[in-house]
């Protein structure tokens, strides 16, 4: 079973650093723009928010950048809680570099799709699209190699597959970069899960 945690969080810590960083970056960067303000951070913020009119400018890092700020409570709890759930299982399947690899590209994917077929004008922040992206892996791991995962993960997999593209269509929520994010796992999987020996897991 994938998503059932029994590690210490020391443990977790130790067996799961790509997805332990992350997830601090994450939270990190929340509290020190949008609880404790800090002049510093503010800065960050500024220079990494995804701004697609910058981005047409040649600020190029505004692709990846976005993935690690959130615009609130909500919405970094909720996107930290899904990498905590969904990314151990990759990370010691993957190995760190290409997990940490494939989440940085997805992000960075779902977001070109954003600057292409969103408002030049827009802001965005928040790690959906990689996040959807690992939902691809998973999906394309139902589909295409069964062996790897267990019918009560493929379960939970499609719930949340469900539940949040239902969800992607609301105010303020950029379901391009769902959509893309979610595409880009899949079109990955070929390359990342076939690699993976039978009943690895």
């Amino acid at each position: 079973m994938f998503f059932i945690r029994t590690e210490s969080f020391q443990q977790f810590l130790r067996f799961y650093p790509v997805v332990s960083v992350l997830v601090a970056i994450n939270l990190i960067l929340y509290l020190f723009t949008r609880v404790i303000p800090i002049p510093f951070f503010i800065d960050l913020w500024t220079l990494m928010v995804g701004f697609n009119l910058y981005v047409q400018m040649g600020e190029y890092w505004r692709l990846l950048t976005p993935i690690f700020l959130h615009g609130g409570i909500t919405h970094v709890l909720f996107n930290s809680f899904s990498i905590v759930l969904f990314g151990p299982a990759l990370e010691k399947m993957l190995g760190k570099f290409k997990f940490i690899l494939a989440y940085l590209l997805m992000g960075v994917l779902a977001n070109v799709a954003y600057y292409f077929l969103g408002d030049l004008m827009a802001t965005h922040v928040g790690a959906s699209g990689a996040i959807y992206g690992l939902f691809g892996l998973y999906a394309y791991m139902i589909f295409a190699r069964r062996d790897l995962i267990d019918a009560q993960s493929t379960q939970i997999v499609v719930v949340f597959i469900i539940i949040g593209f239902l969800t992607s269509f609301g105010p303020n929520i950029n379901f391009i970069a769902h959509i893309f994010g979610f595409i880009s796992g899949v079109a990955l999987g070929p390359i990342l899960i076939d690699r993976i020996k039978h009943g690895y897991y």
